[in-house]
C-alpha cells in the first residue's frame, strides 16, 4: 500500500482544512483518529487481504496524517503509521540480517502533475544541470536484496523494514533466473566488483501463479490472492523443495556497493544483464517530461500483454553522482518516485447483495453482479465491506455499477450510474439488522465501521473461522487441516472450539470402515506436533483482535509465559513498543471474558505450550527500569540496544511518561521527547554511560 497523494480530483476537504492553527484539542482528536483508522486499514489490507479503501483514499488520509504532524511536532508518536516502511520480518524465524545500506522505500504517486514536480525538484536540485531520468517497470512482487563475493552468491535478504530482513538465501538459490555463480563477461566488458549488492524484486509470474492456484483448487486448499502474496509465501517457506516447484523468477533493478564500474544508473544494469542477471528490457532514458509521459502512457496499456503484474512505473536519475547530490529524506531518495497506474474500470449490472460472518463476527455485504471483464479476469462479485460503504453508494437492486480493481486483484464497486436507473422509486438496499446464519441481532462498537455478530459461542461461521484461524500456517500450522475438513468434522460435531482438536482420535476420524486410517493418523500427530509452537504463535493463534504476527512475537518477547500475559495491565501493555494503546486494550478485554479464560485451561491442560523458551540473561542491573530509547547511535544498532536492556533485565518502552527510569539518548534526540524528559526530570545516558552502567561491577 502506497504512502504517498492521490489525485486531487479524489481529494476530500479534512478537518485539517477547516481548522484554526489553535484548535490543537481538536487537532489532536483528528491525528488520533487517523492513526487508528491507517492502522486498521494497514492490518486490512496486508494481514486479512480485505482492503476497505482503495490506495488513492489511503495516500489521502496518510498525506493528510503527515501534514498534521508536521505542523504539530508536540504530536509526535514512534508507533505513527508515518513512521512506519512495512515490513516482513518474523516469518518462519528465518535469521534476521541487517542491511549495509538500508532499502528505502520510494514515494509514491497517481498523479502526473506530482511527476511533473518530481522533474522540476529534480533539476533545482542539481541547480541546472543536464540530466537523465530512467524509467522502469514497476514490479508487484517482493524486494530482495543479493550479495555476491567473489562473483558468487553469498547472501539474500528480504527487504524487512528497511534496515534489516530475512535471511533467504536457500530460497532464493532455488529461482533458476538468480546466478549462482557470475559470468565472466566480454572482453573489453568491466567486470563485476569483488563484492557488490544488487537489487531487485522476487516475483510470481501470472503462468506460475494460475499453474499454483489450479492445484490448491484441486487439493481444496486456500487460493492465493495475488501474485504477490503467492511470491510472498513461496519466498517465506521453510521447505526449499516447495520453493523450487512454486516457479518464481527474479528481476533486479539497482547496483551499489563501493566499487560499482560505471557513473550511469542505466549503464550498470546493463553491466549486470551481461553479467547474467535478469535485467528488464524495457528501460529506457527520458529527457523531459513529455519523454516520461509517453513511457507511462505506453505501459499503462501494454502492461496487460505483460508475463508479470506490474503496478506502475519507476522513475529514477540515472547518474550516481545525481542521486549522490540529492541525496535521501528520512525514508526515501529524492532522486526517485514510483508513479502507480490507476485501477481499471468497467460497467456491470447489480444482481443482489448478500452477507458474510468472518472469524471475528464481522459482517461483510457482498455485491453478485453480472460477469464483466475486468483487467484479464471476469469479474462476478465485489465487497461492499460495510454499512457506511453501502449507504454511501446508494445502490438499488437493478443498479448499473462501476467496478474497479484494488491493486489489479481485488473486485470493488466505486461508484453508480445514476443516469442508467429506470425506476427512481426503486427501494435502496439496506443493511441486515440480524445475523443471515444465526438470526442473532447484530451490533456495531463505538468507532467501528464493521457491524458484528455478538454470538461468537454458537455462530458457526465464527467458529469454524476461529479454528481455521488457529491452524493456519502462520499459528499453529497444522497443515494436514483445512477449511473443507473443519467444516466436516464441524458438522460431525467432532469440534466445536480449538481445544476440542486435542481430543481428537485416529478413531473419531477414521470412519467406521477405516479407510482414512491412514490420513486420521497424520492429522493427528499434525495436532500433537502442534503443542510445541512457539508461544508467539499460540498468541497470535488465539485470534486477539488487532493481534498480527508481528505482535504476538513482540508480546511473546516481553511477557515469558501466559500468566504473565493474562495479568497484564493496559498501562504495562500500552507502554511497550510496537503495541501501543488500541492493542493493549484489546488484549485486556480478551483476557477479561471468562470464556477465554475457561479456553486457555483447556489448551494447558491438553499440553499447548503456554511459555517463551527462556533466554539466559547477562544481569539484573536494569531490573525493574523502563527505558525509552531516542536518536542514533554508533556504537550498537537501536535493535541491539534493546536487545541488551531486556538481557540485562531492563524493558523497553516507546513514550516517556513518570514512570520512565532514563533514556539512552543519541545523536539527533527528537525535540518533543527531549521537552518532555526535561519537564519530567527523566535523566539522560548517552552510550558511554549506558554501556558502562551495563558493565560495571555489582
Amino acid at each position: 500500500m502506497s504512502t504517498s497523494t492521490s489525485d486531487p480530483s479524489h481529494y476530500q476537504p479534512s478537518l485539517f482544512d477547516q481548522l484554526p492553527d489553535d484548535s490543537h484539542t481538536d487537532v489532536k482528536a483528528r491525528i488520533e483518529h487517523l492513526r487508528a483508522e491507517l492502522h486498521r486499514h494497514n492490518r486490512n489490507y496486508y494481514v486479512l487481504n480485505s482492503p476497505e479503501i482503495s490506495d488513492q483514499e489511503f495516500d489521502a488520509l496518510m498525506r493528510e496524517l503527515q501534514e498534521l504532524e508536521a505542523r504539530h511536532p508536540e504530536y509526535f508518536d514512534a508507533n505513527s503509521p508515518t513512521q512506519r516502511v512495512g515490513s516482513d520480518l518474523g516469518s518462519n524465524n528465518f535469521p534476521t540480517v541487517r542491511h549495509q545500506t538500508p532499502m528505502l522505500s520510494l514515494g509514491n504517486t497517481y498523479n502526473r502533475g506530482e511527476v511533473a514536480e518530481f522533474f522540476e525538484r529534480v533539476r533545482d536540485g542539481l541547480d541546472g544541470e543536464p540530466f537523465s531520468i530512467c524509467c522502469e517497470l514497476k514490479f508487484d512482487g517482493l524486494s530482495i536484496s543479493l550479495i555476491y563475493d567473489d562473483g558468487r552468491l553469498t547472501r539474500a535478504v528480504t527487504r524487512g523494514d528497511g534496515q534489516q530482513g530475512d535471511d533467504v538465501t536457500a530460497n532464493v538459490r532455488t529461482i533458476k533466473s538468480v546466478p549462482l555463480i557470475l559470468d565472466r563477461p566480454e572482453k573489453d566488458v568491466p567486470a563485476w566488483p569483488a563484492h557488490f549488492e544488487i537489487r531487485g524484486e522476487v516475483l510470481m509470474p501470472w503462468d506460475s501463479f494460475n499453474r499454483l492456484n489450479q492445484s490448491r483448487a484441486d487439493n481444496e486448499e486456500p487460493l492465493f490472492a495475488n501474485p504477490r502474496n503467492a511470491a510472498s509465501g513461496s519466498l517465506k517457506t521453510k521447505d526449499t523443495a516447495v520453493v523450487a516447484k512454486r516457479g518464481l523468477d527474479a528481476y533486479l533493478y539497482f547496483l551499489l556497493g563501493s566499487n560499482i564500474p560505471e557513473e550511469s544508473h542505466y549503464e550498470n544494469m546493463q553491466l549486470a544483464r551481461s553479467w547474467g542477471f535478469k535485467v528488464s528490457e524495457h528501460t529506457r532514458r527520458a529527457q523531459s517530461v513529455d519523454d516520461i509521459f509517453e513511457f507511462i502512457d505506453y505501459w499503462d496499456e501494454a502492461r496487460h500483454s505483460l508475463p508479470f503484474a506490474i503496478d506502475g512505473i519507476v522513475l529514477k536519475v540515472d547518474s550516481i553522482k545525481q542521486q549522490q547530490k540529492l541525496g535521501y529524506t528520512a525514508k526515501s531518495p529524492r532522486w526517485a518516485i514510483a508513479y502507480k497506474f490507476k485501477a481499471e474500470r468497467a460497467r456491470t449490472k447489480l444482481l443482489s447483495v448478500t452477507y458474510q460472518v468472518g472469524r471475528t463476527g464481522a459482517i461483510t455485504p457482498v455485491a453478485n453482479m453480472e460477469p464483466v471483464e475486468l483487467a484479464g479476469t471476469t469479474v462476478r462479485r465485489a465487497s461492499l465491506h460495510n454499512e457506511d460503504v453501502l449507504l454511501g453508494l446508494d445502490l438499488r437492486e437493478g443498479d448499473y455499477v462501476y467496478v474497479e480493481k484494488a491493486g489489479e486483484i481485488i473486485p470493488q464497486i466505486v461508484g453508480v450510474d445514476t443516469t442508467a436507473r429506470t425506476d427512481e422509486n426503486a427501494t435502496p438496499i439496506h443493511f441486515i439488522d440480524t445475523c443471515p446464519v444465526c438470526g442473532h441481532k447484530l451490533v456495531r462498537y463505538e468507532g467501528e465501521a464493521a457491524h458484528y455478530c455478538p454470538n461468537d459461542l454458537e455462530c458457526p461461521p465464527q467458529i469454524k473461522g476461529k479454528i481455521e484461524h488457529f491452524i493456519s500456517r502462520d499459528a499453529m500450522n497444522i497443515s494436514s487441516l483445512g477449511p473443507e475438513t473443519v467444516d466436516d468434522y464441524y458438522e460431525r460435531d467432532l469440534i466445536k472450539d480449538v481445544a476440542d482438536l486435542y481430543h481428537l482420535t485416529v478413531d473419531d476420524l477414521a470412519g467406521t470402515d477405516g479407510q482414512k486410517e491412514k490420513s486420521a493418523r497424520k492429522i493427528v500427530a499434525a495436532i500433537a506436533q502442534s503443542k510445541q509452537s512457539d508461544f508467539a504463535r499460540v498468541i497470535y493463534a488465539l485470534g486477539i483482535r488487532f493481534v498480527g504476527k508481528v505482535v504476538a512475537t513482540i508480546i511473546a518477547q516481553n511477557y515469558l509465559n501466559i500468566e504473565a500475559l493474562r495479568t497484564a495491565t493496559l498501562d504495562d501493555l500500552s507502554q511497550i513498543d510496537g503495541v501501543g494503546p488500541i492493542i493493549a486494550q484489546s488484549v485486556v478485554s480478551w483476557f477479561a471474558d471468562e470464556r477465554n479464560l475457561q479456553l486457555i485451561e483447556r489448551l494447558q491442560a491438553a499440553g499447548v505450550n503456554m511459555q517463551t523458551e527462556q533466554v539466559t540473561a547477562l544481569s539484573d542491573r536494569l531490573m525493574g527500569k523502563s527505558i525509552v530509547i531516542s536518536g542514533t547511535f554508533t556504537q550498537h544498532s537501536r535493535e541491539e540496544y534493546k536487545e541488551l536492556i531486556t538481557l540485562h533485565g531492563g524493558k523497553n518502552v516507546s513514550s516517556i511518561s513518570n514512570k520512565t527510569s532514563f533514556i539512552l539518548a543519541g545523536e539527533n534526540m527528537g525535540p518533543s521527547k527531549l521537552d518532555k524528559a526535561k519537564k519530567l526530570q527523566i535523566p539522560l545516558l548517552n552510550e558511554e554511560e549506558f554501556l558502562s552502567l551495563i558493565d560495571s561491577e555489582q
